[in-house]
């Protein structure tokens, strides 16, 4: 080793420890009052798991209004219908609401349901009738307890305040959601009585 890539070496390591030093100083640095210096509130961006909410509640939503589409068409019961109407209607207004505060966030919301989601809308796109109305009325049910219990606690504990509001203003809906998709549900698949 010659003294010329020693002196080369030592000269980044001590740039480099420089700039950390500056670093972590910037980081640090004290208000004139002494308390520590705020971040920057240009950043909108929310925390990881606001992003997830905001990405699932997404996907749900999409699934919901594709759902319940196919419940306008292949359902035997006119509660069915009636049901997959109001999903189409609602979940299709909290997307667009969803989407909105995504973009002001910078977050990237998925275009399309999981392969999951995907799989059960392909199950129910292949039945009809009296068995549509059981398998679609039995996964909504599912899916609204599932939903309320994530809005409800987007509601509780979300870093930010617009992820916070939309899932407090939306989880009486999907409450309602959940109630009648019980109703429907027992009057689906309760056998008929004499």
């Amino acid at each position: 080793m010659n003294l010329y890539s020693f002196r080369s070496g030592a000269l980044v390591i001590g740039a480099c420890s420089l700039l950390l030093c500056i670093g972590a100083f910037a980081q640090t640095r004290a208000a004139p009052n002494g308390v520590p210096a705020q971040p920057k509130t240009g950043s909108t961006k929310p925390a990881i798991n606001d992003g997830k909410f905001l990405a699932e509640a997404a996907m749900g939503s999409m699934a919901a209004v594709e759902s319940g589409k196919l419940a306008q068409q292949k359902a035997a019961s006119n509660l069915v219908k009636q049901f997959g109407g109001r999903m189409v209607t609602d979940h299709g207004q909290a997307n667009d609401e969803l989407k909105q505060i995504a973009e002001s966030k910078g977050v990237i919301l998925p275009s399309e349901p999981d392969p999951s989601k995907r799989r059960e809308l392909d199950k129910l796109a292949n039945l009809s009738g009296a068995a549509f109305d059981r398998e679609y009325m039995a996964r909504m049910l599912e899916d609204h307890r599932k939903d309320v219990a994530e809005f409800r606690q987007a509601s509780e504990s979300a870093k930010d305040g617009e992820v916070r509001a939309f899932a407090s203003k939306t989880l009486p809906t999907l409450e309602d959601h959940l109630k009648q998709a019980q109703s429907v549900n027992d009057s689906v698949s309760s056998p008929l009585r004499p």
